[in-house]
């Protein structure tokens, strides 16, 4: 659906950049920003490798498995379907904390692991998501992020004076987000049992056309 969007958006670009006479200037305009693209993208290596890096130490040297222990009471509130000692935890506590200091190309590998994990769970269902699955998606769309590093790193190719000012209002527009999607998710997972996962915890599959059990809170 996002390649016909795309392609919609630069057809009627051509289209009326045509008409108004404005190809060239279009043209321009995308070689333009093709350049600063580039200029951007090799600008931000040497930062998202760096903290790329620093969590492959962290989770190498044991801390990720500190900060499972630490935040284990909030992601048992968080994803109760998920059992003590998952795999899973790990996973997302790793892509919360790349979240968290702005590490958002180095949090996507991260977070698709995190959802492998919570797949495991899932029953063998791949058609639906789990109530579990649901919520860190919310989360991790909307994650705080305490440092925004590829903001400010972005700010600071574009050669701004003072690339750090941009810290305070991405913490309150995050935080807000996510305090949102979290309430939004488990408001509307009552709605939405997730069956499989009890099904998993337990064992034993649901019978065919009885109705999914609730999920305890």
């Amino acid at each position: 659906m996002l390649n016909y969007i795309w392609f919609g958006l630069m057809a009627i670009a051509l289209i009326v950049a045509a008409f108004n006479g404005t190809a060239e200037a279009v043209t321009k305009g995308a070689m333009d920003s093709a350049k600063t693209a580039v200029e951007i993208a090799i600008g931000l290596i040497g930062i998202l490798t760096l903290w790329s890096g620093m969590m492959r130490v962290a989770e190498a040297s044991g801390l990720v498995t500190i900060l499972g222990r630490a935040l284990r009471p909030v992601l048992r509130w968080l994803f109760p379907e998920v059992p003590a000692g998952h795999p899973a935890s790990g996973a997302i506590v790793l892509s919360i904390a790349a979240n968290m200091l702005g590490l958002n190309n180095a949090a996507t590998p991260l977070s698709i692991k995190a959802m492998e994990e919570l797949q495991t769970l899932n029953g063998g269902d791949k058609e639906t998501a789990t109530n579990a699955m649901v919520t860190f998606m919310a989360l991790n769309t909307s994650g705080v992020q305490l440092i925004p590093t590829t903001m400010i790193a972005v700010l600071a190719t574009a050669g701004s004076t003072n690339p750090t000012w941009i810290i305070s209002p991405s913490i309150i527009a995050t935080g807000i987000g996510t305090l949102a999607a979290l309430i939004a998710a488990k408001v509307l997972q009552r709605f939405y049992p997730s069956g499989a996962v009890a099904a998993s915890a337990t064992g034993s599959a649901p019978e065919a056309g009885a109705a999914p059990p609730e999920v305890s809170e």
